[in-house]
């Protein structure tokens, strides 16, 4: 009896593997919208999205950027440039994107563009901390959404929203974390309100991968940086060696947990884009998998004990 059950759960998960091999069809009339195109997932995606025959927007923040993109890229490959946090940039990057679908809409928008940094323990943060991170992380991708997603409607196309790990079970990185918990709230609402449309909207979860925003220099410099503003009864409180033993564990260990093979998010994203059955949710990372979704099911008092000890304990503490 055993092995009809799996033997039928290994069937079943054949043909759901399969299913999701189809592609949508006539890539090359489609249009799908990027952000955060400059580096990392948003730049490896928009050359990727291309290659498969799609035409792409792709939303750059600096000049070089674009023009680094246009160099790699035919012309089904557009620039456009774009600030998350800057309502103006939003509205004139949605205006390009309108005149270039036209009538057949806008098959997808993907909202890629975040920062990580400042992030650190609550009492490390101020209030500007908090509002820098949602403007860009959250009401960015809020911003964008409601800038196209009147095109989106009319193709019965996909919103992609990347969110982390971290938007489902939190670190010491309180404001990174709050705009990613509001990410995902955000894209379960929207997806029970488009799906009357024919709309799909789909969130990327990533594990910790090697990214420019999540190098170690760049993450040690942060925290030091937050550091030396705080009064000095916090420091006090954390001990004065507490930030360099932050920053040996960040290289010790820290860095030994990034995972360099992006392409493992941008697959995912691409999937999204492009299957005709995609997911709800897509995982990637071995770590996302296997440890921080698994830790995110399990009772507080279980998944806070584990947390807390890898955490370096501040002197006030012990």
């Amino acid at each position: 009896m055993f092995l009809y059950i799996l033997g039928l759960m290994v069937l079943l998960y054949a043909c759901w593997r399969l299913r999701e091999l189809k592609q949508v069809a006539n890539k090359s009339e489609k249009y799908v919208y990027i952000t955060g195109c400059d580096t990392g997932f948003g730049h490896l995606l928009a050359k990727y999205l291309h290659k498969e025959g799609f035409w792409v927007i792709a939303g750059c923040y600096t000049e070089k950027g674009e023009i680094e993109l246009k160099k790699a890229c035919s012309d089904r490959l557009h620039t456009v440039q774009l600030d998350v946090s800057d309502s103006d940039s939003i509205r004139k990057a949605a205006a390009i994107v309108k005149t270039l679908v036209g009538e057949k809409g806008l098959w997808a928008v993907i909202n890629n563009a975040g920062i990580s940094q400042p992030s650190g323990p609550i009492d490390w943060m101020v209030v500007d901390d908090f509002k820098n991170m949602i403007n860009v992380n959250l009401l960015g991708v809020i911003a964008v959404t409601m800038s196209v997603l009147p095109f989106i409607k009319k193709a019965k196309g996909r919103i992609v929203n990347i969110s982390s790990v971290l938007g489902r079970i939190c670190l010491s990185t309180g404001p990174y974390c709050v705009s990613k918990y509001g990410v995902e709230a955000f894209n379960d609402c929207l997806r029970l309100n488009m799906s009357p449309f024919g709309v799909k909207v789909l969130c990327i979860e990533p594990g910790f991968f090697k990214t420019g925003m999540a190098e170690t220099r760049h993450v040690q410099n942060s925290f030091q940086k937050i550091w030396d503003r705080l009064p000095q009864d916090v420091r006090d409180d954390y001990g004065s060696d507490y930030i360099d033993q932050l920053k040996i564990m960040l290289t010790k260990n820290y860095e030994k947990r990034l995972d360099e093979d992006l392409m493992k998010v941008v697959s995912c994203m691409a999937h999204a884009v492009s299957a005709v059955y995609p997911r709800t949710r897509y995982s990637p990372g071995w770590d996302a998998k296997f440890f921080w979704l698994p830790l995110s099911y399990m009772p507080s008092f279980i998944s806070d004990a584990i947390l807390i000890k890898n955490h370096i304990k501040p002197k006030a503490s012990i």
